[in-house]
């Protein structure tokens, strides 16, 4: 994808943005996930683990039932299971049910949550199953503190996934499951943990993994900040939190910027500034406001 395509979807989103008094349609994301994401890339290993102060998570690949026999699945990475984890988590927060409907195709599913459904079976549609089937069998476990106690949350997210069938030669729409059930470890501790999210700017950002994850780690970090003077983060953590397959501090610091740059223009009430060593973080006014989340 070039450039100009992403810079008008950013303008145009930050347009929207600034036009509105609240965001108009709201997304949802585990709190622990809001500040440590999955792979962006794809990895050989059969584990990842993140971590952000006191909340890790750790990913481990798992195996799905395919044509008579356990398939070990790769770790599930990229934007799309990120795109899926917070559709499914919107819908399980609004409808307060761990039964989400996703349509009755995967072009239908891939429209909603905004994903190019162009290329084919050779293109968008391959890719997303494999990652769809990646992110059905792969095990989460969260750990995060509580006032007084930690928590874990071990469990697989979905907890019931029906894969589709390969598309019949007579041209007839594939098995596609209509539905995704989260895990009740999940669901329950998303109902108590789940940060809101604007959607118009998670759609703006589809393109990069690590500006979803700057998003989603700034909707739920800044809003925490208590000091007036804003409290600074090295780049050196932020390169342990955001990128740990980076070799280089520099490297990683030219691109996390990148995505600041373009997490600013839909988030224009973020208060973060570039300082000597790394950034300071101020409070900031959320991205959706609690009266929208309790309404």
């Amino acid at each position: 994808m070039s450039d100009s395509p992403i810079i008008r979807r950013l303008l145009d989103a930050s347009a929207e943005i600034s036009q509105q008094e609240e965001p108009e349609s709201l997304d949802f994301i585990h709190s622990v996930l809001a500040q440590v994401g999955m792979p962006r890339k794809n990895i050989e290993e059969r584990f990842f683990e993140r971590s952000s102060g006191r909340a890790v998570m750790r990913l481990e690949a798992g195996s799905l039932f395919s044509q008579g026999k356990f398939v070990q699945q790769p770790l599930p990475y990229g934007t799309k299971p990120r795109l899926v984890m917070v559709h499914i988590s919107g819908e399980a927060v609004r409808t307060k049910q761990p039964t989400v409907e996703v349509g009755n195709s995967v072009r239908e599913f891939l429209i909603r949550l905004g994903i190019d459904t162009s290329g084919g079976a050779h293109g968008g549609y391959t890719m997303f199953k494999k990652q769809m089937e990646a992110l059905a069998a792969c095990r989460l476990i969260l750990g995060f503190s509580e006032e007084d106690r930690d928590v874990t949350i071990n469990t697989q997210p979905i907890r019931r996934f029906e894969a589709w069938l390969p598309q019949q030669r007579d041209g007839q729409q594939s098995m596609w499951p209509g539905v995704m059930e989260l895990s009740s470890d999940f669901f329950e501790s998303l109902q108590e943990h789940a940060v809101p999210l604007d959607h118009t700017a998670l759609a703006a950002l589809k393109h990069s993994s690590m500006a979803l994850d700057t998003y989603t780690w700034l909707a739920h970090r800044l809003c925490r900040e208590r000091k007036r003077q804003g409290t600074k983060v090295s780049w050196y953590a932020l390169k342990e939190q955001f990128g740990q397959e980076y070799k280089d501090v520099k490297a990683f610091k030219r691109e996390f910027l990148q995505s600041l740059r373009q997490v600013i223009a839909v988030y224009p009430d973020a208060q973060v500034f570039q300082v000597d060593g790394g950034l300071v973080l101020k409070p900031s006014r959320a991205p959706v406001a609690r009266k929208m989340i309790t309404s």
